[in-house]
Formats: structure tokens, C-alpha cells, sequence
């Protein structure tokens, strides 16, 4: 039973796509579809990873208008948070129309049997575009949210045109309006919703897990705390299953997922002469010892558990937010062991979910806060440390004691230099939702969050111009500092402040209310 519902909501070839991608080299490029999008059989992109969103162009001209239009509430039923504007846009430019009206409540009955005969399908395997369009005609536009997750994981065809008829008539929205739309429909969908911060019904949670655990079980215990910190609107699937190898395996996973490195080998600069020196490199400095963790390997596993100045660390590098960060793992409270991070194969809002493999714990993977699970409980924020992004020959120059990573990770696997063949050239492949337009979606910012929790963000760009030339770069009492050919944070005594770097649409989202330096 759950192979024939497995086949049906994911399809064989997009598992495989995915799957092998994640566990081999480079992907190979698929032929650019008439929308200029990349795609494979089904008319989905090819991507590897957590990186394989669903194309349909074919159904951005095969959906009808939604019949009527939906006024803007004018009550507190839907909780919005605008820019300055009053506009929410998305990261093309397109701005979204009002939020739909609300109910509040528990589903009416009728709704409920609605709701119900789709989930009934998905376990007998016999789903069609007909129910799931009969969603659109409840009038709650709370459902689309189950709209939302059920675009995700079904084909183009008649399943989508089904799941775009009902978002549109839930929501008034005529949804090939937003160029987004044209190359994924589910990630529009949820563009929308996210932007609006639409409620859902009493009980989403629940229809979430029987549908996401159809796909992959290993995803049970994040649902079985409820009461959990996460927000589940805002999760969705990246494309692979969860990595839940023990720690130090090195072997592939064997159904596909994104493979943490643990413990990975490395060798001293010189010996490092193996990576080019323009070769994009994150630097760690933790006691007197600095080791640079090469892009292209980050790109591959996602996730390395080290340890470095005697210190255990967890380093979580979110491709899709251009992202890396180094948490202490070993200081956690008494009673705790110290986590293994490991890459779930969920995303929130285009960023990785990490979780530690002892406990089953979901964490906030930009900010390293514990929000499911038993480290939940014990209210376990990791700390952070440092990173720098730069390039190989900067970093050595500047450290020469610095070590690397071996060029095979010490696991004797092989590495291409580009594995993803410039995947996130043009945006956010995954949801967003509205953008803080300040900066450009993919700007490279270095951010910092003070003890009062107050966010701020450097341009990096602009701000390392403004250091070469001699001039301070301080906002907040934050002071940014070159370190070789990458940043760091100093506060007014010269003090280190942890910081990393990331697209400027992951820091904004994950840090709404963050200051902006300005040259």
C-alpha cells in the first residue's frame, strides 16, 4: 500500500532524480524547457538535493481564471507584516494581492467529508484532480494550505491543475500573474500564503503528518511533539528523505538523502595545494587551531560534524541560503549528549532543517534553538562560533597553520568542483514568501545578532570595499574587522561577536527586524 501511494504522489522518476543526484557527482544539465527552466520527464527540474522544485509551464496555460475575487478583511483574522510600502513582493517584483477573508473555528462538516475523501484517496492510492479541485469550492481558505503540500509532491498533470483550480477559487488569485508561477506553481502557492502568514485550521498538523510520512517515516518523531516550536506552514519537503546514519558512517544513504561528513580527514596548507586559491573556502578559528572548509564539499554533504580546538562543532551549510555556520555542539546542560546534526530533507522558508540524530530534536537551524523533541525541553540553544567566508589562498596567507579538508574528505569519495552548475543563479528556487527589499534577494550579507537579540546585517561587498580603503565599518557598536580576504564582528572592546554569512533573503526573513548598514 504505501509504494503505490508512494509512486503516486512523488513518482518514480523525480525519487531517483533526486536520490542519485544527491549521492553521486555533478548533476547532468537537463535540456532548458520553453519557459527556460530546467527540466526532466514530468516537466520538474533536475536539481540535486534539497534542490528539486516542481515545474508545470504547461499548466500556467492549461488553468482557468478563478471564478470571482475575494475583498482584503478588514479585521484582525489574518496577522500581516508589510514593509514600509505596504506592499509584500516577492523576489521577481510581483505584488500580492490582498489576503482572503478568514474564518475562524473548526472546520465546517461538509468541508471536514471534503478534506477527508482526498486523504482517503491518498491511502487507497486513488486521488484525482476532481477531489482536490473540490477543495476550492469549500470557500475556507485555510485549506490551502493542504493545497499548498499537495502540489509538492504530485507530478504536472491533472493532480496540479486540480491543486491550482482550488488555490485559485480559495483565494481569488489569478496565479500565472506571478511570473514565479510560470516555472512552479507550488512554490507561487506558497509564496502567497507565506506572505499573507495565512491561519490554518484546527488539526493542519495532523493531516501534514499522514501525508509527509507516506513519504518518508523517519520523519515521525519531528510530529510527535505537539508541542513543538515549529511552524508548520512553513515546512516543506526538499526533495531527498532524511540522513539518519549513525555517526562516522560514510557510506551513501541507502534510499537518498543529503550525507553529513563526520569527522572528515584533512590535511596543512601545503598539502592543501590540491584546492585552486580562488576556490571559495568557510574558516573556523577555535583556540589556537583554523581549518577551511572547501564549497565544494560543503555543497555535497551539507552537514560535518568536527572537532577542532578541542571544541566539538556542528556545521550546517544551507545551499539554497548561501549559508554556513559553525555550532559548538558540546555545550549543552548537564544530562545532554552532545547532538549529532544531520540533514532532515525539510526545508523552512528555503532553509535546510537540521535535527540531532540521539534525540530526534528539530532545530531552528539560523538560529541553533532546540524547537521539538527533548532538547526543546531542555531549552538548548547551541552557540555559535565564527565563520569566515573567503577564498583558499587569502585564508592561508593569513593562516598559515591552517588546516583543510582532505581533497577526498577522508572518506575516499571524489568531489566536483561545481556541483551545482549554477542552480541559484536566478533566485530562490524554493518559497519565501514577500522579500525585504533593501537589498537584493541573493546580496551576501554578514549578520550578527547582540545580546539584547537585536539583528544587524552588513553588505559584504560594500562593506570589505569600505575596509580596504581604510574606513570604519560600525553599526550598533558592531565593528566589522578583514580577516584573510573574508570578516568578522568586534564589539567597541574588541571582543569577538559570532556572525556569519547568508543571502540577504534568508538573514531578512530569519531576522525581520534587523539594522542595515549603509556605506
Amino acid at each position: 500500500m504505501r509504494s503505490r501511494v508512494c509512486a503516486l504522489l512523488i513518482g518514480t522518476a523525480l525519487l531517483a532524480a533526486a536520490c542519485a543526484a544527491a549521492e553521486t557527482t555533478a548533476p547532468t544539465p537537463a535540456p532548458a524547457s520553453e519557459s527556460g527552466t530546467a527540466a526532466s520527464a514530468g516537466g520538474q527540474t533536475a536539481d540535486r538535493a534539497e534542490d528539486a522544485p516542481d515545474d508545470s509551464p504547461a499548466a500556467a496555460t492549461a488553468q482557468p481564471d478563478a471564478p470571482g475575487t475575494t475583498t482584503a478583511s478588514d479585521t484582525d483574522a489574518v496577522v500581516l507584516n508589510p514593509r514600509d510600502t505596504g506592499k509584500l513582493r516577492n523576489f521577481l517584483g510581483y505584488t500580492f494581492p490582498p489576503a482572503p477573508e478568514v474564518p475562524t473555528g473548526q472546520l465546517q462538516r461538509t468541508v471536514l467529508n471534503d478534506l477527508n475523501m482526498v486523504w482517503s484517496g491518498l491511502l487507497r492510492g486513488g486521488i484525482d484532480g476532481d477531489a482536490v479541485a473540490q477543495l476550492g469550492r469549500t470557500g475556507d481558505p485555510r485549506l490551502a494550505w493542504i493545497v499548498a503540500d499537495l502540489l509538492r509532491f504530485v507530478p504536472p498533470g491533472e493532480l496540479t491543475d486540480g491543486a491550482v483550480s482550488a488555490f485559485q477559487s480559495l483565494t481569488g488569485v489569478r496565479l500565472f500573474d506571478d511570473p514565479v508561477a510560470r516555472r512552479s506553481p507550488w512554490q507561487s502557492v506558497t509564496d502567497h500564503l507565506l506572505a499573507w502568514d495565512l491561519p490554518v485550521f484546527d488539526g493542519y498538523p495532523e493531516y501534514k503528518q499522514r501525508l509527509f510520512t507516506l513519504i518518508e517515516p523517519g520523519w515521525q518523531p519531528f510530529f510527535d511533539d505537539t508541542d513543538s516550536d515549529i511552524d508548520w506552514r512553513i515546512v516543506s519537503w526538499g526533495g531527498v528523505l532524511i540522513d539518519n546514519r549513525e555517526l562516522g558512517d560514510p557510506r551513501p544513504c541507502p534510499r537518498g538523502c543529503i550525507p553529513a561528513l563526520d569527522n572528515p580527514g584533512v590535511t596543512d596548507a601545503e598539502d592543501g595545494s590540491w584546492y585552486p586559491d580562488d576556490g571559495v573556502v568557510f574558516a573556523v578559528v577555535l583556540g589556537d587551531e583554523a581549518r577551511a572548509y572547501p564549497r565544494h564539499i560543503m555543497e555535497i554533504h551539507e552537514m560535518i560534524n568536527d572537532t577542532l580546538g578541542g571544541q566539538r562543532i556542528g556545521m550546517p551549510y544551507c545551499t539554497l541560503c548561501g549559508s554556513a555556520q559553525a555550532y559548538l555542539t558540546a555545550e549543552v546542560p548537564d544530562g545532554v549528549a552532545t547532538p549529532v546534526l544531520r540533514t532532515s530533507g525539510l526545508l523552512s522558508r528555503s532553509n535546510k532543517v537540521m535535527y540531532d540524530l540521539v534525540t530526534k530534536s528539530v532545530f531552528n537551524t539560523f538560529t541553533g534553538r532546540a524547537i521539538s523533541g527533548p532538547l526543546r525541553e531542555r531549552g538548548v540553544v547551541l552557540p555559535q562560533t565564527t565563520v569566515v567566508t573567503t577564498t583558499w589562498g587569502e585564508w592561508k596567507a593569513a593562516h598559515p597553520d591552517t588546516t583543510i579538508i582532505a581533497s577526498d574528505g577522508g572518506i575516499g569519495r571524489s568531489y566536483p568542483f561545481n556541483p551545482l552548475g549554477g542552480r541559484d543563479d536566478n533566485g530562490p528556487i524554493f518559497p519565501v514568501g514577500d522579500v525585504d527589499e533593501r537589498l537584493s534577494v541573493q546580496d551576501q550579507v554578514f549578520g550578527v545578532v547582540l545580546d539584547d537579540g537585536t539583528p544587524v546585517a552588513f553588505g559584504v561587498e560594500a562593506a570589505r570595499a569600505e575596509l580596504e580603503a581604510g574606513s570604519t565599518v560600525e553599526l550598533a557598536g558592531v565593528t566589522l574587522q578583514l580577516d584573510g580576504g573574508g570578516v568578522r564582528a568586534v564589539d567597541a572592546d574588541g571582543n569577538p561577536i559570532e556572525g556569519h554569512q547568508s543571502f540577504w533573503f534568508a538573514w531578512s526573513q530569519f531576522m525581520a527586524d534587523t539594522l542595515l548598514w549603509e556605506p
